[in-house]
């Protein structure tokens, strides 16, 4: 199982100076997830004034000069809301660097903002969201493509260039619940990964089988299905050091947004329930938080990768590079053993 970090480049402190701080920390943070051995770090698009992250591909293009062996993914790219030619050019420059290490995640993101800022309607979402994964996939497979569609110019034969390492480009489908969205993901042999954010784990087993009986439906050999998991977390070196850490951490992350949308404020007893067994958060110690990804693996029917966000405007680098150093060195040595003793 491929194990990972996520991160959507919380500041707390605003300004350029803060921001050039934060950016500087998170290249820190990708290094040293590539030196402990974890598989994979994700960048998600933000365009609000708490994430210095509008731009994810910039940013791991940094990281790929700086890093050897970690796969560098978008966690997620709003396509709907982008252009798919300049996401095929950046996404594969990043590739260029890295030779052969970048992925794109496309989704509909946690926020809304991106919209209209870029001019489109959310209303629109839908169709935005089929045309544009289709013209993706097209510049993806042919390097001159001949393409029409509603919401933007078409394409004539015009080529689209740098070409990427990896031949195809990986084009992830981020999901955070809807059946449509996963059946489409199915549908076009696309690997999924599934955000798990709230409830339990185990509610969203429905959702992974309905991946794989579209996926077998459509005739996808079964050794190319790819199923992810994105949780929200935070390591420690203990589980009650954890929990104490993260609370307030939490609180304010989810307090803010909360506010924003008309959500009563997160309470202790509430933060608790996701932490325990059956929760959607993983935080704690080393070997509770390895149980309790093993516990998803469980309850999925199997999972081909799991990243944890760990990025919070409330936690400090060096709290956020303990718990990195901590899911590569501890975690995920417990995780890869176990899954493979498991395997017939």
């Amino acid at each position: 199982m491929q194990i990972g970090v996520d991160s959507f480049v919380a500041t707390a402190q605003g300004g350029p100076l803060g921001d050039a701080q934060r950016v500087r920390e998170l290249l820190e943070q990708i290094e040293l997830a590539d030196q402990t051995g974890l598989d994979v770090f994700g960048v998600g698009e933000h365009h609000r004034p708490d994430y210095v992250a509008s731009s994810p591909a910039t940013l791991l293009a940094a990281a790929a000069a700086r890093t050897k062996r970690i796969r560098l993914a978008s966690a997620v790219t709003v396509l709907s809301s982008d252009d798919p030619v300049r996401v095929f050019q950046q996404f594969a420059t990043v590739d260029l660097i890295s030779q052969g290490r970048a992925e794109i995640i496309v989704g509909r993101g946690s926020f809304i903002e991106s919209y209209p800022l870029f001019g489109f309607d959310l209303a629109d979402y839908d169709e935005l969201a089929a045309e544009k994964l289709d013209l993706l996939l097209k510049i993806r497979a042919d390097t001159k493509v001949t393409w029409s569609g509603q919401h933007r110019a078409a394409l004539t034969g015009q080529g689209v260039y740098p070409r990427p390492v990896q031949q195809p480009l990986p084009v992830f489908i981020g999901v955070g619940g809807t059946p449509e969205s996963v059946i489409r993901a199915a549908k076009l042999g696309l690997p999924l990964i599934v955000a798990i954010i709230g409830g339990s784990p185990k509610q969203f087993r429905p959702l992974v089988d309905l991946y794989r009986e579209t996926w077998r439906a459509a005739g996808h050999p079964a050794d190319k299905l790819f199923v992810g998991i994105h949780n929200i977390g935070f390591l420690a070196d203990t589980t009650p050091q954890a929990l104490e850490t993260f609370w307030p951490a939490y609180r304010d992350a989810f307090g803010k947004i909360g506010k924003e949308r008309g959500w009563a404020p997160p309470t202790r007893e509430q933060f608790d329930a996701q932490c325990s067994p059956l929760g959607a958060l993983l935080v704690g110690g080393p070997e509770a938080a390895a149980e309790k990804i093993l516990s998803e693996h469980r309850w999925l029917g199997g999972m081909d990768r799991l990243t944890v966000l760990l990025d919070n405007r409330v936690l400090s680098h060096a709290q956020i590079m303990r718990a990195i150093e901590l899911l590569g060195t501890k975690v995920a040595p417990l995780v890869r053993q176990e899954v493979a003793a498991a395997r017939p």
